[in-house]
């Protein structure tokens, strides 16, 4: 049974009726690029075969009912009057995006959805920018409203920073609308300008689930995104015209850097020589280089955990385990931090006996048992029924 169709019985199940259509909007993994996309800097993502899907009908009364039904739990709200939820955070998700498309003064009327993923929840595989995305898609497409792909990435990354309180960059949202199956995205996240860079058919895209669950509201995302504000207005002063960690360069900041507080130099030194890292990595893709690709994957891991503190011990056996085993390019954590999962990549003939290797040697050092996804880039978001 395919999942489109499980929905389409869930649906059913709940509200006694069939949808009138299905949407799905994939998660996405980070090869590299992390916590830059707040910075107006750099990302290097792909969509992943896994996705929240979204099985929806209209109705005239102006009200939203929705069923998570892999938690078991539901909803409802008037859209004429949508505020924060305290007892179903889950639903601010949803409250968030269609607040935001009456803000921006779209029409529509009431529905009712059932919701389901396949996207780990709180792995760093952006569950929550998918969810968005999906339910914007699903009003999109109800009421046939005028939504261009960059305003839905837009109107779903202001619903997670304004309505539930993390103030995340675009990338997440961005790729979840726009990804490409077989490629990557290396996105400009000052001016949305994208391009397609097509993965090696040669290497395997391997994501590790640590098991060790995080919370951007309480996991210091918010505090990161507020010592590189700082970093930007201390060197202001002295690099006239900056408005982000995007325009400073990794000389700037030799030549600056003693104006910045050690913790604040260390934010800032990730960012700054992360976003140089993107860049080279595309050109290494470019040239067919996918060993120095996977090179700078590890300096990306190293520069999270010694400058940016985002990892944690489970992250960092992961990549140690990873790094040294036949086949694997590189290795490093991928989402926002404190926990999540790793991203290899992986020579495709080596990449089986490597996922089960990394996952039994995980289990031995740390007692944790670990899931191995092997994943395919996807295209976006798009109906599927």
């Amino acid at each position: 049974m395919t999942k489109a169709t499980t929905i389409v019985e869930r649906f059913r199940a709940a509200y006694g009726a069939i949808p009138t259509l299905v949407v799905r909007a994939p998660g996405r993994v980070n090869l590299i690029g992390e916590h830059t996309d707040y910075n107006d800097g750099f990302v290097f993502p792909a969509a992943i075969d896994r996705a929240t899907y979204v099985a929806a009908r209209p109705v005239s009364e102006p009200r939203v009912r929705v069923l998570a039904a892999d938690l078991g739990l539901s909803d409802t709200f008037d859209i004429t009057d949508i505020t924060r939820s305290s007892d179903q955070p889950w639903s601010n998700y949803v409250r968030g995006v269609v607040r935001g498309l009456r803000v921006a003064g779209h029409a529509f009327g009431g529905a009712d959805l059932v919701v389901s993923s396949d996207v780990p929840r709180g792995a760093g595989l952006s569950s929550s920018a998918a969810l968005e995305v999906a339910i914007g898609y699903t009003f999109q497409t109800l009421y046939n409203l005028n939504l261009l792909g960059e305003e839905l990435a837009l109107l779903a990354q202001g619903a997670e920073n304004t309505f539930v309180g993390v103030q995340c960059g675009i990338m997440d949202q961005f790729i979840s609308v726009f990804g490409q199956q077989y490629h990557a995205l290396l996105i400009d996240c000052r001016d949305l300008s994208f391009e397609a860079v097509p993965l090696p058919p040669s290497a395997a895209v391997v994501i590790c689930d640590s098991g060790v669950r995080h919370e951007h509201g309480t996991s210091g995302y918010n505090e990161r995104r507020s010592e590189c504000e700082r970093a930007v207005a201390l060197l202001r002063p002295v690099l006239r015209g900056i408005t982000a960690l995007r325009d400073v360069s990794q000389a700037d900041l030799a030549a600056h850097g003693h104006l910045l507080d050690a913790t604040v130099l260390r934010r800032a030194r990730h960012v700054v020589s992360e976003n140089a890292r993107v860049l080279a990595s595309v050109q290494a893709l470019h040239g067919g280089d996918v060993a120095h690709f996977g090179t700078l994957m590890n300096e990306s891991h190293v520069s999270m955990r010694d400058d940016y503190s985002i990892t944690v011990p489970a992250i960092d056996t992961l990549v140690t385990i990873a790094q040294a085993l036949p086949g694997c390019y590189g290795s490093r954590m991928t989402g926002g931090g404190f926990g999540g999962c790793t991203v290899s990549l992986v020579e495709v003939d080596a990449a089986t006996r490597f996922g089960t290797t990394l996952a039994t040697r995980y289990q031995q050092e740390t007692g944790r048992t670990a899931a191995i996804h092997l994943c395919m880039p996807a295209n976006g978001v798009g109906r599927v029924l």
